[in-house]
């Protein structure tokens, strides 16, 4: 049995607002502690926590694993992920999207495809830590480090692990609500004062309901769909990010987990600069709100706009 610690509650929280994005045509995901695709099977993504995925026949999109061990020997359409996992891409395994380990192992046995990229941030020492929930005490421990930062880095960490596991779960969505910010920047924008100005009187109205009891499940339904945008939004807008960066030092296209990473990093950076750091979070949360309900999380250019009706052609004289 793996033990219950605080580590596998933070990730396991993470994961779970990360799978809860309620997108339209999103395939389902096997989620058991031993998941196993034999030769000539298919599923579409497989998610394990602690457990082992052994994966020889096909998984159309991604397979993620908190703890346990991830073995490939046949095909991922998308990404594989493991958070403290000890991974292992066989020889036959063919991964046409990225390879991401963060703590634990990655072993790559020669003559494997990867056709995207590999990243591996932490070693398994790194991982265990971050496993039993003490991956920040060396940071606590440290007299000089402001808390303000301490806040920050932990923030940007969890931010760290809801990018990987969200980009590798709904990357053509996230990709194109991104682009529909370049696209309709200033109708985003609006969207996004509209939808906070009326979500913050919605809360208030449910705060006031709560003093006689009925509006404490209201209040619990709008703070999660306060979450489930704001995880969305935010993967939306590092991607934009991130694949502005890259088209302003003119590099090669880059996968969605890439450019979300990359915007994560450019995003944090600013996020650390003081006062420019606070004026900057003011825009970047309209454009958050803005994406995520225009685009209704990457399914639609704008869901606001009415389908024209088609008016049948008039009768021949």
């Amino acid at each position: 049995m793996i033990k219950k610690t605080r580590g596998f509650g933070l990730l396991g929280l993470a994961v779970l607002l990360a799978l809860g994005m309620p997108l339209a045509g999103y395939q389902g995901i096997t989620i058991q502690r031993d998941v196993t695709v034999a030769a000539g099977e298919t599923q579409d993504n497989v998610f394990t926590l602690g457990g082992n995925a052994v994966i020889a026949g096909k998984v159309r999109r991604s397979v993620i694993a908190i703890g346990g061990t991830i073995t490939v020997s046949g095909e991922v359409g998308e990404a594989v992920v493991g958070f403290g996992s000890r991974v292992v891409i066989k020889e036959s395994a063919v991964i046409n999207g990225d390879v991401v380990t963060l703590g634990g192992t990655l072993e790559k046995e020669t003559g494997c495809t990867i056709r995207g990229d590999t990243v591996y941030l932490q070693g398994p020492e790194i991982g265990q830590k971050m496993l039993r929930g003490d991956i920040f005490k060396g940071l606590l421990l440290f007299p000089l480090l402001p808390i303000i930062i301490i806040v920050k880095l932990v923030i940007l960490f969890i931010w760290l692990i809801l990018a990987v596991v969200g980009a590798a779960l709904f990357p053509k969505q996230i990709a194109f609500a991104s682009g529909q910010i370049r696209k309709s920047f200033w109708p985003t924008f609006a969207v996004g004062i509209l939808a906070i100005i009326i979500f913050t009187g919605l809360i208030l109205f449910a705060a006031l309901l709560s003093i006689i009891l009925i509006g404490i499940p209201v209040l619990m339904a709008l703070v999660a769909a306060g979450i489930i945008i704001k995880v969305f939004g935010r993967l939306a807008v590092f991607y934009f990010f991130g694949d502005s960066v890259r088209r302003a030092f003119g590099s090669q296209k880059v996968s969605a987990m890439g450019a979300v990473l990359l915007g994560l990093l450019v995003v944090g950076l600013i996020g650390f600069l003081p006062i420019i750091g606070f004026l900057f979070s003011i825009p970047l949360n309209i454009m958050i709100w803005g994406v995520a309900i225009r685009t209704k999380f990457g399914t639609t250019e704008n869901m606001f706009q009415k389908k024209q009706a088609v008016l049948p052609a008039p009768p021949a004289a």
